[in-house]
């Protein structure tokens, strides 16, 4: 029987009336437990509810092409140990796990999966990165810890974008994902500083492609090019540096969609900043390892491996969110 948010919240107000608050110290300032503001989001109204008061997730597993149930936390840890390496600082992880859970959430409310039957599923084009095989004590510790944690924006659950590498600064969804939904507060760019630890072919890359890659990518991204490839430029860029759109022999293309179409682990970021013709190759240089928007996930190794917590990471990425506990 599907059950709403506040219902599921009862037996957790009067455990606290009775036994009193949590630990101060695992409460950051925009932390709270109760829906005394109207804010709390209520769950997905499709997700069927545990006798443990867990949502529960139909998911589709592409590797083993199988939809398998389970709840939600058992999903979340799984996509940590998918998203991140196990033995990253603990603040980072359980700062991926807060986004993971809101990431499911948000999906689940406003998404379909491709894959009928499913909730979610674990092919990285519509969802998130899933690997229970790697899953530890360490990351089982991190879910535990943020246990029905959750981040909130007016009352409703916000859009978890997270990214690998900002090379300095995140950007805006409008220019680094075509988002066509506005540009929340909570998105705003953000000056990030990467951790050290961060493969050097990250934190500044080259990519080089054939005359004829760079056409049919655009011609895959809507914007077929006449002729043969003379001329490669950068043309509007956002507030980070990202490039909007590239403007391939004077035709515009987006550089999100172009990216995604020639190879997005390749042509690592739109943090680009030079294109070079030599003969029949276009060599671009630019920094940074994912679309921009959001965390940054050696942003986060990085502030946590200078003592702050996954509330402060979190606080950092997506200004004015508060995160709150749904079970």
């Amino acid at each position: 029987m599907k059950q709403n948010g506040l219902i599921r919240l009862l037996p957790l107000l009067l455990a606290l009336a009775l036994g009193g608050c949590m630990d101060s110290a695992r409460q950051p300032i925009s932390w709270r437990l109760t829906d005394t503001d109207g804010n709390l989001p209520r769950l997905p109204e499709s997700l069927e509810i545990a006798e443990d008061g867990l949502p529960t997730l139909t998911v589709y597993d592409i590797k083993e092409k199988t939809l398998e149930d389970m709840e939600i936390e058992n999903y979340v840890a799984g996509v940590v140990a998918g998203e991140m390496k196990n033995d990253w600082p603990m603040e980072a992880l359980k700062a991926q796990a807060i986004l993971a859970r809101t990431f499911v959430l948000k999906f689940c409310q406003d998404k379909t999966s491709k894959y009928e039957g499913a909730d979610i599923s674990t092919d990285v084009s519509e969802a998130q990165a899933y690997a229970p095989d790697s899953v530890n004590e360490r990351v089982e510790q991190a879910v535990a810890e943020t246990r029905g944690r959750v981040m909130a924006y007016g009352g409703e659950l916000p859009n978890a974008w997270f990214h690998a590498h900002s090379g300095g600064m995140t950007e805006l969804p409008s220019v680094a994902l075509e988002y066509k939904g506005g540009d929340p507060e909570y998105l705003k760019p953000v000056a990030s500083e990467e951790s050290d630890s961060a493969p050097d072919n990250v934190a500044a890359w080259t990519a080089a492609f054939t005359k004829d890659q760079v056409a049919k990518a655009c011609a895959d991204a809507g914007v077929k090019v006449p002729g043969e490839i003379t001329s490669v430029k950068l043309g509007e860029k956002g507030a980070s540096g990202r490039v909007k759109s590239l403007l391939v022999n004077g035709e515009s293309v987006s550089a999100p969609s172009f990216r995604l179409q020639i190879g997005a682990n390749k042509l690592k970021s739109t943090l680009i900043d030079s294109v070079e013709i030599d003969g029949d190759q276009v060599s671009f240089s630019g920094r940074g390892f994912g679309h921009g928007v959001g965390l940054s996930q050696w942003g986060a190794y990085a502030m946590a491996d200078d003592g702050r917590t996954a509330e402060e990471i979190i606080e950092k990425y997506y200004p004015g969110v508060e995160i709150v506990e749904m079970w």
